[in-house]
C-alpha cells in the first residue's frame, strides 16, 4: 500500500492505494493549524501503518525541496503564517519510518496527468492549477523542472487587459498571474463568485486574456508538448474555448504547437490528478 497527502492551502485529502494507482480509502478535513491538521493525518495512516512501504506528499508551499538542506522537507515563507517554517516531513517522519517524497502540490497533480491522465506517454508537461491561488509545474524528459527552489509560475507578470481596471490580490506582486486570475481575483473584480458570473460578462474575457498569456509565455519558455489548466476557476466549461482562441491570437503563429484542441486542455483525472500523483510518487520514487 502507499499513502498520499494532498497539503492545500484550504483542505488537506489523505488516501492510500495501491500499486495501480487505486484509491481504497480517503478522507478528508479543512486545513486548520499544524498542532490541529497533523494529528489528524496521523490518525487517518495510522490503521494502515503495517501494510504502508512509502507516502507521497503535495504541499502547498513555498517548500524547501532539497535534501541536502537543513530545512528539507519545510514549508518556508509561506502566506499562512501557522505554518510557516513547520517541519511537515520531520513530524512524520517521527511516526511512521517508511520512505516520503516531498513536492508541491501542483507538482503533485502534473505528475498524476503525467503518469495517468492527459500527460502519458509525452516528454513534457505543464500543469496550472487556477483557484484560490495559481500555481504551476513542469516535467521535463521525465523529471521536474526545478533549481535554487521549485517554479513559481503562478506569480509571473502579465499585461493587464485593457478593459481591466482591478488591482489584483497578491501582496507580493502588482500585476501577477495569481493576483488577477484566482478565483478570488474574480469575486473581488466582480462582487461574486465564479459560478455566479454570467458567461457573457466581461470578466470572462479578461480571465481568458491572462491565461491565454500564461499559455502563450510557457509555450515559448519551456515548449511543452502539453498545458493542463486545472482548478475551480476551471470547471467553468466556456473558458477553455476563450483561452484558446484568445492564446491563437497572441502566439500570432509564431511558432507551430500542437493541435489546439490537444495542446490547452483541461486535467483528465479532475480532482483527483494530485491524490493520484502523490500516489504515483510514493510508489515510483524517481523525480
Amino acid at each position: 500500500m502507499y499513502g498520499a497527502i494532498e497539503a492545500g492551502g484550504t483542505k488537506f485529502v489523505c488516501a492510500v492505494g495501491d500499486e495501480t494507482l487505486s484509491v481504497v480509502d480517503s478522507v478528508s478535513f479543512p486545513t486548520d493549524i499544524p498542532q490541529k491538521t497533523i494529528p489528524q493525518v496521523i490518525n487517518f495512516f495510522e490503521k494502515y501503518r503495517d501494510e504502508m512501504i512509502g507516502i507521497g506528499i503535495g504541499s502547498f508551499g513555498p517548500i524547501d525541496i532539497h535534501k541536502e538542506s537543513p530545512t528539507y522537507g519545510f514549508i518556508t515563507s509561506t502566506p499562512k503564517k501557522n505554518w510557516e517554517n513547520f517541519d511537515f516531513i520531520g513530524t512524520l517522519k517521527e511516526e511512521f519510518d517508511i520512505p516520503f517524497f516531498w513536492t508541491t502540490d501542483v507538482n503533485a497533480a502534473c505528475y498524476g496527468e503525467y503518469v495517468a491522465g492527459h500527460g502519458k506517454g509525452l516528454r513534457n508537461l505543464v500543469y496550472y492549477t487556477v483557484g484560490t491561488g495559481v500555481g504551476g509545474g513542469a516535467i521535463q524528459n521525465g523529471s521536474f523542472v526545478d533549481g535554487f527552489s521549485h517554479p513559481e509560475m503562478g506569480h509571473m507578470l502579465l499585461q493587464r487587459h485593457e478593459a481591466d481596471n482591478f488591482n489584483g490580490t497578491c501582496p507580493f506582486h502588482n500585476g501577477c498571474l495569481e493576483g488577477l486570475a484566482s478565483g478570488p481575483a474574480i469575486e473581488k473584480r466582480t462582487g461574486k463568485k465564479g459560478y455566479e458570473v454570467s458567461q457573457t460578462d466581461v470578466a470572462w474575457e479578461i480571465e481568458a486574456d491572462y491565461l491565454a498569456q500564461c499559455a502563450h509565455n510557457t509555450t515559448l519558455i519551456l515548449s511543452p508538448d502539453r498545458i493542463i489548466f486545472g482548478g475551480g476557476v476551471m470547471k467553468q466549461a466556456h473558458l477553455l474555448p476563450k483561452i484558446r482562441e484568445a492564446f491563437e491570437k497572441k502566439l500570432n503563429q509564431y511558432v507551430r504547437t500542437p493541435d489546439i484542441e490537444t495542446y490547452i486542455v483541461t486535467p483528465k483525472l479532475g480532482d483527483n490528478a494530485g491524490i493520484i500523483g502523490c500516489l504515483a510518487l510514493a510508489r515510483d520514487q524517481k523525480l
